[in-house]
């Protein structure tokens, strides 16, 4: 075989090689739960979740409410299981709100119109026009799952693959008995989904309903990087709605800063008027 025959079998391996190489990979998912179930995925989701004393988030927003469209910029302060606080500035760069939450409580200055409200956490609620609990919130702000809740007796997660995630899913979800502060929580039972990146176990989207309200909230959640050896993500994107009401949020250029001294100023202009309920 002469060198010109050489040269020509080279360039046709060579291209066999580059053509295979260009094929499309199928992504080939690991598949624990055929082995060890809904357990394994759970254990894993709380081993990977985002852990913090506090943090501090700046971001932008885009929000439609019922086809009507705004953009603003917020901060947004968690000293975990205590306070959530968010601060919301429109393009004119003066503060327009500021909402704090605590467990059983919401505050809220409205500098636009020079009011303010000082009462139960159902006030935030009718805001975004949803039902939830500070837990919940929290978790969906973050991208974790919800601490003080379990699965209902016979309703245990169950799990499958879907795409690229693995999903956990359960018809029931009730707050755990030691968290309980009142009678109307006993009765708080939701619906959730839980879809989980096949590789770094992260939660890339929660679906939760409300069977009594017929209410959905949707969260999703990509753009993962790294915040202190943990994975954080900055694009989250959360679908709202019931029989009268449909709002998009969309937060981007998320910025985040863990566990550093911050404060969460209330403060109350005596120029303000309580807002009506």
């Amino acid at each position: 075989m002469n060198k010109k025959n050489n040269l020509l079998i080279f360039i046709a391996v060579l291209f066999v090689f580059i053509i295979c190489s260009c094929r499309p990979q199928k992504q080939i998912i690991k598949e624990p739960i055929k082995e060890k179930g809904a357990a394994y995925l759970f254990e894993q989701l709380k081993k990977n979740e985002f852990d913090f004393s506090n943090i501090n988030v700046k971001f932008s927003a885009n929000v439609t409410f019922n086809k009507n469209n705004n953009s603003f910029n917020g901060n947004l302060r968690i000293k975990k299981d205590s306070i959530i606080w968010i601060s919301v500035t429109p393009a004119l760069g003066i503060e327009a709100m500021r909402l704090m939450i605590n467990i059983d409580s919401a505050k809220f200055i409205n500098r636009l119109n020079s009011t303010y409200y000082i009462g139960d956490f159902k006030y935030f609620n009718r805001l975004i026009k949803t039902d939830l609990d500070y837990d919940i919130l929290q978790s969906i702000l973050i991208g974790n799952d919800f601490s003080t809740y379990e699965t209902l007796e016979n309703n245990v997660f169950k799990a499958s693959i879907d795409g690229k995630n693995y999903l956990l899913s359960t018809v029931g979800r009730g707050k755990i008995k030691k968290y309980l502060k009142s009678k109307d929580d006993s009765s708080k039972v939701i619906v959730q989904d839980i879809w989980i990146d096949s590789e770094s176990y992260k939660i890339t989207k929660i679906r939760i309903k409300d069977p009594k309200a017929n209410q959905k909230l949707e969260a999703f959640f990509s753009d993962f990087q790294m915040v202190d050896s943990m994975l954080y993500p900055t694009k989250i994107i959360y679908n709202i709605s019931n029989e009268k009401t449909k709002m998009d949020i969309q937060l981007e250029n998320i910025r985040i800063t863990r566990n550093a001294l911050i404060e969460f100023p209330f403060n109350i202009s005596s120029k303000y008027s309580k807002a009506l309920e």
